[in-house]
């Protein structure tokens, strides 16, 4: 059976186009989609649904939220086999346990009970630092939204991404699925810096920024080897780029309609999972943010 999309929703705006985003990328991928709300979203989020605490009044609630959106579903994509499950349990929680069947976790930008100056939601956080498979943060203006740009950036080689060249191929195997689905181009960005470049007087200036350059070009080629045999119709655009990775990133992120970055699982549940770069582009992006983890 197909893995499905899997997408969750609270009734806010930011989870209402996360749903029709999702419900696009099941379109493409032939996919089915489930739509998830669990009741204890409110109080995660920092919002509550109601004033009530009517068991059968927030289960009427959430009932009607499911079903709202999987009619939205079938409004936008007949096609697409959508159903809805309402769940009692820590919405992080069950999205991420969900996760470890799923083709992808979809969540919005901004959960309902999100704070100003705080562009990604408690629970979009939480799922894309423990999910198991790519978790797609939805976020940008109407023209990355409706995919627009026709370009999937993908992040190779971030020192938060990966450690070796040879593990951006979970990074680069996604975004290239992506663009293939959706008739795009994949634009593969690896950021490189010279330490050379901060001292004026180093006295191999010239040779030391060459041979970083050099290198930087070895790593993307070789990330992008295994995609280049099969390529077919898929434009790839290698962009190695001298400067820091978050600004790379968040540069290309402007013309893009999903950025790719990978992210290593650590054994420990302790400490920051997904890693300063990472943090910056999930709240910062101007696309859609797909993380992909990796072992």
């Amino acid at each position: 059976m197909d893995k499905p999309v899997i997408v969750g929703v609270d009734g806010s705006d930011p989870s209402l186009r996360a749903l029709d985003w999702a419900t696009d990328e099941a379109a493409l991928h032939g996919l089915p989609l489930c739509v998830v709300h669990s009741q204890a979203w409110g109080w995660y989020e920092g919002y509550g649904p109601s004033l009530t605490t009517d068991r059968s009044a927030l289960r009427a609630y959430g009932e009607n939220l499911v079903e709202s959106a999987v009619e939205r579903v079938g409004r936008r994509a007949a096609a697409v086999k959508a159903y809805g499950e309402l769940v009692v349990e820590d919405p992080a929680a069950v999205l991420t346990r969900l996760s470890r069947e799923a083709f992808a976790v979809v969540v919005g930008g901004l959960g309902a009970g999100g704070i100003a100056g705080l562009p990604l939601g408690s629970v979009g956080l939480a799922v894309a630092a423990r999910a198991r498979s790519p978790v797609i943060v939805v976020r940008g203006n109407e023209r990355h939204l409706r995919r627009g740009y026709g370009r999937i950036a993908a992040g190779v080689d971030a020192p938060e991404q990966v450690d070796a060249p040879e593990e951006a191929g979970p990074v680069v195997e996604f975004a290239f699925g992506e663009a293939e689905a959706w008739g795009a181009a994949l634009v593969a960005v690896h950021a490189w810096r010279c330490p050379a470049r901060d001292v004026a007087d180093h006295p191999d200036h010239r040779g030391d920024v060459e041979r970083h350059r050099v290198l930087a070009q070895d790593v993307l080629t070789e990330a992008l080897r295994p995609i280049t045999r099969v390529a077919g119709k898929v434009e790839v655009r290698p962009q190695v780029i001298e400067g820091h990775v978050r600004k790379a990133l968040l540069d290309t992120a402007l013309t893009a309609d999903l950025l790719v970055v990978g992210v290593r699982r650590r054994k420990s549940h302790l400490g920051m999972q997904l890693g300063p770069v990472n943090h910056a582009v999930l709240h910062q992006a101007a696309c859609p943010v797909a993380v992909i983890p990796h072992a």
